[in-house]
């Protein structure tokens, strides 16, 4: 094992590089809508991991609207196998980011601008990394088959990565590793061993139309069976199960003079744990069926169709990702900082690994205000950004959690 001084030393001599690296990517949009811009980051990143060995591979993503996924190869002379996950895209459209001077920009320690911290930041954590395993540990560096993975389309929840993935992994593979940012504590830093699962929903309810000033009693009235509902589903919220639903979208009716004859409502709800997550699709599912809400001249009844529009699964606290973490948190012990583990609200491409190979997520960089592009001039609001000085020492703790794992492995 490396000392600490060395660790930091190959680290901060490629700092530099590390922040060009990131501006290059930065400075090009890629909303996941722009496929073209998430393309060209795509290929930033590409020649960024070239030179170290890695031949890259296009796969296209089965929406034709979104870029391609890349994957990138260097394969060893050993038995073992570490794959390392990030994802090209962003949340922020250019016009968003052109109406909010969202662009890069360094003040101090931080730097903001659309993904510096989710998740180009973590990209180039991907690059530091390997290029201290190299000049630190060649040997090691050689022997493992690296495998990087970056899907075009995480933050639309692409369907079709995590097969990607799995059809590139070995279940032999050590570890995959996923550079989303890291969790926020007091002086420690938290690494994801878990995340809830999400299912979003659409409940509609179909009633009957009717004047409203002439025949009122003639209608069904959707809207108002509708708001029944809402609270039901409201009631699902649980905090000692970590089960949260969210009634996100309502619509219905057409006219003022009209008893509204549709609604519907679109949400979400997700759950750490696959027994509250299963409770709560089985509970909306069930709302399905005849309505309580009848017309007061003939008892017709509204009717509730519902619908589960999209599903990722929980990803459970378990024992190959809890192995993990240790030499993430034994490696923290060795260099002077305090690893916790963290189960996060938050989906990422972790989501759909877990269960087919050991995997820890939050190996990025520290930064916050993720997925917000405005700042108040009283400073209450702050933008994206992502902390320079967390680069160093976050790399220097994956780099000998990384020896570890291989050490151990054999």
């Amino acid at each position: 094992m490396n000392s600490s001084a060395d660790l930091i030393a190959s680290a901060e001599s490629r700092l530099s590089a590390a922040v060009e690296l990131l501006r290059q990517m930065v400075e090009i949009n890629s909303w996941t809508q722009n496929r073209d811009g998430v393309a060209r980051v795509g290929e930033v990143t590409a020649n960024a991991f070239s030179p170290l060995g890695f031949t890259g591979e296009r796969v296209p993503s089965t929406n034709p609207s979104w870029a391609d996924h890349w994957i990138m190869t260097r394969s060893g002379t050993g038995p073992h196998t570490i794959a390392l996950v990030s994802h090209l895209d962003t949340v922020f459209p250019p016009e968003e980011e052109a109406r909010n001077d969202f662009r890069w920009r360094p003040e101090g320690d931080r730097i903001f601008g659309p993904g510096t911290y989710d998740i180009k930041g973590g990209t180039v954590m991907m690059w530091l990394t390997l290029q201290i395993l190299r000049e630190l540990h060649p040997e090691l560096f050689q022997a493992v088959t690296w495998k990087l993975l970056w899907n075009s389309s995480e933050e639309v929840l692409s369907p079709d990565f995590g097969g990607v993935c799995r059809g590139r992994l070995g279940q032999g593979t050590l570890a995959a590793l996923v550079f989303e940012g890291e969790g926020k504590g007091p002086g420690t830093r938290r690494l994801v061993v878990a995340r809830k699962g999400r299912a979003t929903w659409r409940v509609r309810v179909r009633g009957r139309g009717a004047h409203a000033g002439v025949r009122p009693e003639s209608g069904a009235n959707a809207v108002v069976q509708l708001a029944r509902l809402v609270d039901r589903i409201e009631g699902l919220n649980d905090e000692a199960r970590q089960l949260s639903c969210n009634v996100g979208r309502i619509q219905g009716g057409v006219g003022l003079n009209r008893v509204p004859h549709v609604a519907e409502a679109e949400g979400e709800f997700r759950a750490f744990s696959s027994e509250a997550y299963t409770h709560a699709k089985n509970s909306l599912l069930a709302l399905a069926g005849p309505g309580d809400l009848a017309s007061k001249a003939d008892g017709f009844r509204c009717t509730i169709e519902v619908e589960i529009t999209d599903e990722t699964r929980p990803w459970p606290r378990n024992s190959e990702t809890d192995k993990l973490f240790e030499h993430w948190r034994s490696a923290g012990e060795l260099l002077g900082q305090v690893v916790e583990p963290e189960a996060r609200g938050g989906l990422s491409d972790g989501n759909g690994l877990w269960d087919y190979v050991p995997t820890l997520d939050g190996l990025g960089p520290n930064g916050d205000n993720d997925h917000c592009s405005e700042r108040s001039p009283d400073g209450s609001k702050l933008p994206e950004f992502v902390d320079v000085s967390s680069f160093v020492p976050k790399a220097a703790l994956n780099v000998a959690a990384i020896v570890r794992l291989v050490a151990t492995a054999g």
